[in-house]
């Protein structure tokens, strides 16, 4: 496993406060927590920080078209961002609003200091401007048909004084650090930022509005506010108290010896691999270890799941009807983390019977079901295995185990957890040809021991690699086997015999088998919008 550093450090990007959490934006949080959750149980100091992006245009003509000021339409939408991921069990410690009196004064000193050190100049902007995208762009980027080439919505024409950040002076010392750092980025999707807005000639960033009034404004002139998106890069350290008076948090986790990843949508790749490593290159403070550009949710035929499209369901009606684990391994699990992926009812029920119901949740019911029929609920003494099989599965499980961390340790958790189940259909694999029930009839109790408590142990050590991507259902199954604290640690894999003279608790399934026509037509009318 890689050389761990002692602080560790994520992001989620912050979810526009314009409407409700969908299902699209629960993959980037779930796949966040995944990694949080295993650093934790890794040794690492954690700090894992999500929240809301709530100035701009677009929340302001919302909040009139609803009758309401903008701050208690966005303080309304960030409680309700709050809630989806308590019921989604994302682990976040902290929760960043740009409306937050400690991030917007972060926000007007970062823009005195590049103003004071000549980063920042004042001008006039003219171009097409997309209000659902906070985005301006240029005559060959709208093309004739005047659309964002982002949502593919009508772009305006604006020209109004900015101020603006001299980008270009940062494009070889951003091109240099590129070269020195190719694990900031994967490949291919830094080329794509390269070859489509660096090579054609990066224009200096407009970084003030005067048209709308619903932002941070500037000190040095009240009528400009910050441009959302700087507003919006600047929460990653304002949450750590940069430039306050109690800054420990930014000395802990932006320090050199801190691995810091953040994770952001192929939609908003450009602030976050361009403009984010210009400001902080401005500032004078490292840049991330890497940006994880990770794809975006879309449906069968690939269109993106959007609220504006109305094909994105709210993940509550999945939570109910399939558990919180479910939806989050199948967000982890069924999409390469970096790739689109997709949310199809039929691959959905799947994949839940195939991973959840037919091999883990079978294996723990038939193992403890036997532990009770032939052993009075209790898990046999650990012997040395005298049977090929078990030797066998301990080997390949190891395998198993081990690639699960090196896959893990590079943020492959897609892979990763496919590791953890593969090691659990070995096991199940092992149960059918060792087959204990044989081994009663037959009056061979060594052997019958020998194979039930593998079969605990190997639930034990699968559910723990499981636990980042499923926390509350492998520790049902923890719980079930009785399995104290101490053996619930990433460094108790090792130990085989613990689980000895351990009397197991009541059996509740994990994952019920899903039925796949009844489901498919509720997943089906979910998707349409006639299921709430």
């Amino acid at each position: 496993m890689e050389e761990k550093k002692k602080y560790f450090y994520i992001t989620t990007p912050i979810y526009y406060a314009s409407g409700n959490i969908h299902i699209g934006h629960t993959y980037c949080n779930v796949a966040a927590d995944t990694i949080a959750r295993y650093k934790r149980i890794m040794g690492y100091t954690v700090r894992f920080m999500t929240g809301s992006d709530e100035h701009g245009e677009k929340i302001q003509k919302k909040a009139i078209a609803a009758g309401m000021e903008p701050q208690a339409y966005v303080d309304k939408i960030a409680a309700s961002f709050k809630e989806v991921w308590k019921a989604m069990d994302i682990s976040y410690d902290y929760y960043v609003r740009t409306t937050d009196e400690s991030h917007m004064a972060c926000v007007k000193k970062v823009f005195t200091r590049l103003l004071n050190q000549g980063d920042i100049y004042l001008g006039k902007y003219e171009g097409w401007y997309c209000t659902p995208c906070e985005s301006f762009f240029t005559d060959s980027q709208v093309g004739e048909e005047h659309l964002c080439p982002d949502c593919h919505r009508p772009v305006h024409w604006e020209s109004e004084d900015s101020y603006f950040l001299n980008v270009k002076k940062y494009v070889p010392d951003l091109l240099r650090f590129y070269e020195e750092h190719p694990e900031f980025c994967r490949k291919d999707k830094l080329n794509e930022m390269i070859n489509t807005f660096i090579k054609p000639g990066l224009d200096d960033l407009c970084i003030t509005r005067t048209s709308f009034d619903w932002g941070v404004p500037i000190d040095e002139d009240k009528r400009h506010i910050v441009y959302v998106w700087i507003d919006a890069l600047l929460n990653y350290i304002s949450a750590l108290g940069y430039l306050s008076q109690d800054d420990h948090l930014m000395k802990e986790f932006w320090s050199p010896d801190t691995q810091i990843i953040q994770l952001a949508g192929r939609d908003i790749n450009r602030f976050h691999t361009i403009y984010w490593p210009i400001l902080l290159m401005a500032l004078g403070l490292r840049c991330p270890d890497q940006i994880i550009v990770h794809g975006l949710l879309l449906t069968k035929s690939g269109v993106k799941l959007s609220k504006s499209l109305g094909n994105a369901p709210s993940p509550y009606p999945l939570i109910e009807r399939y558990s919180v684990d479910s939806l989050r391994y199948y967000l982890v699990r069924e999409m390469q983390f970096g790739e689109d992926g997709e949310f199809t009812p039929m691959r959905f029920i799947d994949r839940l019977n195939a991973d959840l119901a037919n091999n883990y949740g079978n294996l723990v019911n038939r193992t403890l079901s036997m532990v009770n029929r032939y052993l009075d609920g209790v898990i046999p003494s650990y012997a040395e295995p005298t049977s090929e099989l078990t030797v066998k599965i301990y080997k390949d499980a190891e395998e198993k185990i081990q690639e699960y961390f090196r896959l893990m340790d590079s943020f492959d958790i897609t892979q990763g957890t496919g590791k953890a189940m593969e090691m659990l259909s070995l096991a199940s694999k092992y149960f059918d040809e060792i087959a204990p029930w044989n081994q009663a009839k037959n009056g061979n109790e060594a052997l019958l021991k020998e194979s039930l408590y593998t079969a605990c142990e190997l639930i034990r050590i699968g559910s723990i690699l499981l636990s980042p991507v499923m926390p509350e259902k492998t520790k049902a199954a923890l719980d079930q086997e009785n399995v104290p604290e101490e053996l619930r640690t990433v460094e108790s894999i090792q130990r085989h015999d613990g689980l000895s003279g351990r009397h197991v608790n009541e059996l509740v399934p994990l994952f019920p088998r899903l039925k796949k026509d009844e489901e498919l037509k509720f997943l089906t009318e979910l998707i349409d919008g006639k299921q709430k």
